[in-house]
């Protein structure tokens, strides 16, 4: 059974940085497309970073680009999300997965597996 387990979140002033760890368990990562999401109080969840275990190529959610990167070591068994210039917006529960197909072209699939989520907090 896949078990996913985030780290990495806390309290940050805007324009400041966090970098999410998850780590996966059960199964080699290599066998998995891995995504992050989140959900903000009072909104629905929604993927914001995806990187696919075939190419190591990666799509985001453009509120994210440009600021977002994501990455994974399969050799460790774990994805990251590095989150830069931080913005209060960017306050939310994030959850690391495994989205049950290719990721790309605007679409995250739906993940199969979640972890329990971890929270970031931006503000000053």
């Amino acid at each position: 059974q896949v078990r996913l387990v985030e780290s990495g979140g806390g309290f940050v002033q805007p324009g400041g940085s966090l970098r999410l760890s998850c780590t996966l368990s059960g199964f080699p990562l290599r066998h998995y497309v891995m995504g992050w999401f989140r959900q903000a109080p009072g909104k629905e969840r929604e993927g914001i970073a995806c990187i696919n275990n075939n190419d190591e190529s990666t799509y985001y959610e453009d509120s994210v680009k440009g600021r977002f990167t994501i990455s994974r070591d399969d050799a460790k068994n774990m994805a990251y999300l590095q989150m830069n210039s931080l913005k209060s917006e960017d306050t939310a529960v994030y959850y690391c997965a495994t989205p049950f197909g290719i990721c790309g072209a605007g679409v995250i699939p739906a993940p199969d597996n979640w972890g329990q989520g971890t929270r970031v907090n931006v503000s000053s």
